[in-house]
């Protein structure tokens, strides 16, 4: 069972005078910092400001105990005074706050209290609430997978043995079904991260007990095996400073997590944008009032004789003249140069598109002609070996999640058995199973990323990804822009596509590309061959962009697409479309499941008519191969687009319009475009037959396009 003490306010004999005069300049300082930026604000020289205040006494005393640079952090927009304390300037957050160029948590690119600094081990934070719960837990589950593994050359530059990651969210974030996932993972592998959760009653306008089951979420927490939980008051440094002094030795003791419910107090509104006095009582703010550490801190001080008025005073004139420096500073800085926006969307220095990543044309093939499924699987064997830094998980993806059982088992790896082997050749701290819970999967990569390892993770289906999106979208695509090149996450995320298997429904035959083609900072490819599987899937691995790797369910096994194994060199490059057919009468540009349909009613029609179609394979969806394609229309003049998504608002569209815009002058008919109807897989195999595109649909498509 969990843990549970509850802390009161007493001088700690760890702390000395200097520390606690520490505690009131950096509880003054980050109010300060928050008074000087609300008039700012009203005068548009800001143009967002959200306050820590009343939260300063519990992050002041985290600085302390925390180890700058040393441990990791994954604070939340209220935690000033934390970033103060770990050595974060005045003038960098006012940097932050004008959008400046030199803001070192963003380049600009952020809202201000959005923290990130490369330095001091704070990877760049982000709005959407919670999700930085899982990737804590990736941080801190690093500490366990480099501990196990001592192939990693650069281990003692990742690795110390005895960090721990820092957390932080307030009360409200704790609805969010990431912190449940966060703290399931970290309660069963014992992760050393500390929960520290900042509890002002409100989440905007909602009270806690609208939030919260019975109003107290440590309560709630009492069942989480091995989860140490401390309470204190948060307005009270010192009493902050024993529990989570508590907190941090016991995870750094690597007995497992620990939570500490800190109460504080809102003494302002939300944000600016929002106003509390619509919806708090005058009396409820006036007994907050009366617990805001910047008053009552320096007033205990004072009754117990530790500091004198003119000591607390010469702290708030050094606090004052930083802060009014600070801001001369910031506000003459320059606004980034507006060139600069398409930095940092992907890698500046490996560029998985160039010639580099291009060997494709120096096959070493060996054995005999083999399955899309074993060339994948022969892909991640031969990076694995190379490369001790690559973890693999997800969903069924080890052999066996009981080490003991594996000499007498035959194996699970994956529902489709890609990755069947990994786990035995490699071993389970490199090869393991996850919860099932996609956010979970894709949001401990991205703490493992950030730490410098490699994970290859699998979602099972892409019909079950939608749990992931907010950590694939908002998370992971964006790290390295926002951060403005400090931190990045090349994850490669292995999830099976489409449909043309009998039976699959509504449920296992989901495809929608789009929807991540669409995403800036996110590489999207889908092979339609064994070989192109194997040469892409190595690219995705070495590349230093996260990657969404679709592996299409009917191809994994097809006998048309087999090839023998081209050996542990292979790659084909992102952007390098195939011209799978040449023709002179029609172009085609398809990929996946349609590669083979488009080819075999392209022969179809060749043998009945003699027209030649040019069939294009695009391999990858993004980056595109536009002048492959342009090159082939203007031979033809006329083109079609087929895909798997629905014929409304799909990936082709896109290619469609970019093609009617960029060829018009050598078209001598419509654009045109072959894909599912706009509904839902059916279960019933007639039905499916319909809604998917087939060889007949292709073909008719053809023939309209060259009687136009």
């Amino acid at each position: 069972m969990a843990t549970r003490t509850t802390a009161r306010a007493r001088a700690s004999t760890r702390l000395d005078k200097a520390d606690l005069l520490d505690f009131y300049r950096l509880i003054y300082l980050s109010r300060k910092q928050d008074h000087k930026e609300i008039p700012l604000k009203r005068q548009n020289k800001i143009f967002f400001q959200i306050s820590g205040a009343g939260h300063e006494a519990v992050t002041a005393a985290a600085a302390k105990v925390f180890r700058a640079g040393y441990d990791w952090f994954y604070p939340y927009y209220r935690d000033r005074a934390l970033c103060l304390g770990l050595g974060m300037t005045p003038t960098e957050m006012l940097l932050s706050a004008v959008g400046a160029a030199d803001d070192p948590n963003s380049g600009g690119r952020q809202m201000p209290s959005h923290w990130g600094h490369k330095a001091l081990n704070i990877p760049s934070s982000s709005s959407p609430t919670g999700t930085q719960f899982l990737q804590a837990v990736g941080a801190a589950e690093a500490w366990l997978r480099y501990s196990e593994n001592a192939d990693i050359s650069d281990r003692a530059s990742q690795y110390k043995g005895d960090e721990v990651v820092y957390c932080s969210a307030g009360d409200g974030t704790t609805s969010e079904g990431e912190f449940w996932e966060a703290l399931n993972t970290a309660c069963n592998l014992k992760l050393p991260v500390v929960f520290v959760i900042q509890d002002n009653k409100y989440a905007i306008s909602v009270p806690i007990e609208v939030q919260t089951a019975g109003g107290s979420v440590s309560k709630l927490l009492t069942g989480f095996p091995g989860l140490f939980i401390q309470e204190c008051d948060g307005c009270d440094p010192i009493a902050s400073y024993d529990v989570l002094v508590k907190a941090v030795e016991y995870a750094r003791a690597r007995k497992g997590p620990a939570l500490v419910h800190a109460h504080v107090i809102r003494p302002y509104s939300h944000s600016l944008s929002d106003d509390e006095v619509h919806y708090r009582m005058p009396a409820e703010r006036a007994a907050d009032a009366e617990k805001d550490p910047l008053t009552a801190f320096p007033a205990y001080l004072a009754q117990q004789g530790i500091a004198s008025e003119a000591e607390l005073e010469a702290i708030r004139v050094q606090c004052d003249e930083e802060i009014a420096t600070a801001t001369e500073i910031a506000l003459a800085s320059p606004q980034p140069a507006t060139d600069t926006i398409y930095r940092y969307v992907y890698s500046p220095d490996v560029d998985p598109t160039s010639e580099q990543f291009d060997t494709e044309d120096d096959p070493r093939f060996t054995g005999e002609p083999t399955t899309m499924v074993d060339l994948l699987n022969a892909c991640m064997k031969d990076e694995m070996a190379r490369d001790p830094r690559i973890l693999v998980f997800g969903e069924d993806v080890a052999d066996a999640s009981r080490d003991q059982f594996l000499g007498e088992v035959k194996g699970k790896g994956g529902v489709f058995k890609v990755t069947w082997g990994l786990q035995k050749a490699f071993g389970g701290n490199r090869v393991y199973n996850t919860p099932l819970a996609e956010a979970n999967i894709i949001g401990r990569a991205i703490g493992l990323a950030t730490r410098g390892l490699k994970p290859v993770v699998e979602i099972q289906f892409f019909d079950y990804i939608w749990p992931a999106y907010m950590q694939l979208r908002n998370e992971l695509a964006l790290m390295r822009w926002r951060s403005n090149n400090a931190f990045s996450c090349p994850v490669v995320v292995r999830v099976t596509y489409g449909g043309y298997l009998k039976g699959g429904a509504p449920y296992h035959s989901q495809t929608g590309a789009a929807i991540f083609t669409g995403v800036p900072g996110l590489r999207v490819v889908c092979p339609a061959t064994a070989l192109d599987a194997n040469g892409l899937l190595r690219t995705a691995i070495r590349s230093e962009d996260p990657v969404l790797f679709l592996e299409h369910k009917h191809l994994y096994r097809q006998t048309y697409n087999k090839a023998p194994n081209p050996g542990p060199n292979f790659m084909v490059p992102f952007g390098k479309a195939r011209v799978v057919r040449e023709g002179s009468d029609l172009t085609v540009v398809t990929y996946g499941a349609l590669v083979q349909r488009t080819l075999v009613a392209a022969k179809e029609l060749e043998d009945e008519t003699g027209l030649k179609v040019e069939v294009i394979d695009l391999r990858s969806l993004s980056p595109v191969d536009w002048e492959t394609i342009y090159t082939s229309v203007r031979k033809t003049s006329r083109v079609i687009v087929a895909y798997e998504d629905a014929m409304s608002w799909g990936y082709g569209a896109e290619l469609a319009a970019r093609i009617a815009d960029t060829t018009f002058a050598w078209l001598d008919a419509p654009v045109k475009r072959v894909a599912s109807t706009d509904t839902f897989v059916a279960y019933a195999p007639e039905l499916e037959d319909v809604i998917l595109p087939q060889v007949g649909t292709l073909k008719a498509a053809m023939q309209d396009i060259v009687r136009f």
